[in-house]
């Protein structure tokens, strides 16, 4: 795999990344009645849609195909989360769904970041600006547990 081609799978998985968080909130807020945790939601939502916008714009002067989750994973994390609310819909309950899915995705960044040697400075910089982001966005969610 060529620098180019590398670099394209890295901010692909970055993008898949934050859509991934995107879909996860946009099942959930349907289900969550609590006003200032639905705030919580609505705010990581907005900061999640920025971020995609920067990587869209990279990818679009890049001429990279942004590759989005596929419709049955789409289908299959909109269906865990409705079967996951439908026993149990608490703020905790909620939160605790939530925290897991950022954690998985700090997972999944770090390691990126840690093996990513070859990522152009571009790629990196979004690649660590979503990191953080899901970092503040953990640390942000456990005062809802």
């Amino acid at each position: 795999m060529n620098n180019f081609e590398y670099n394209q799978k890295a901010i692909n998985d970055v993008y898949k990344n934050a859509h991934i968080a995107l879909q996860s909130i946009s099942d959930l807020l349907p289900e969550v009645e609590d006003k200032e945790f639905k705030n919580e939601l609505q705010y990581e939502y907005d900061g999640y849609e920025k971020i995609i916008g920067e990587i869209s714009q990279y990818m679009s002067e890049k001429n990279i195909e942004p590759k989005d989750i596929s419709i049955f994973k789409k289908a299959m994390l909109s269906g865990s989360i409705k079967m996951k609310t439908l026993v149990n819909s608490s703020r905790n309950q909620v939160a605790e769904m939530m925290i897991k899915g950022t954690v998985m995705g700090i997972t999944e960044l770090t390691a990126m970041k840690n093996e990513g040697e070859n990522l152009d400075e571009d790629v990196l910089s979004l690649l660590e600006k979503l990191l953080s982001l899901e970092e503040e966005y953990q640390e942000r969610l456990k005062k809802f547990l």
